[in-house]
């Protein structure tokens, strides 16, 4: 069974930096796709940042340049670089993955882990 795991988030004033990451275990497959979705309160999740199995990655408008994704070798452990962060970053993220093996900012992903809060401060 697929368990993802994130941490990394935490409280940071506004033009700080945040490292989230997410380790998957029980993941054999290896067309898989991974991705960052967030929500903050009474919002609805939206995405961030994905990643296919080839490496095409695709980011939400409002965190290019300043959001940037990355995988281990093994490609079981997803992080989220976050620089410039604004209030308005704020919310709970969740990393996601499933086997469709294409980047996507669709919530339409089969796992998903517990989630991260990352909060903001002006």
């Amino acid at each position: 069974q697929v368990h993802l795991v994130e941490s990394g988030g935490g409280s940071v004033q506004a033009g700080g930096s945040l490292r989230l990451s997410c380790a998957a275990y029980g993941y054999a497959d290896r067309r898989r796709s991974m991705g960052w979705f967030r929500q903050a309160p009474g919002k609805e999740r939206e995405g961030v940042a994905a990643i296919g199995s080839v490496g095409r990655t695709v980011y939400a408008d409002s965190v290019k340049g300043r959001f940037t994704l990355s995988q281990d070798n093994n490609k079981n452990t997803l992080y989220l670089q976050m620089n410039i962060l604004k209030p308005e970053d704020t919310a709970m993220y969740y990393c996601a993955a499933d086997g469709l093996g294409y980047a996507r900012l669709t919530a339409d992903f089969e796992y998903w882990g517990q989630g991260t809060q990352v909060t903001v401060s002006s």
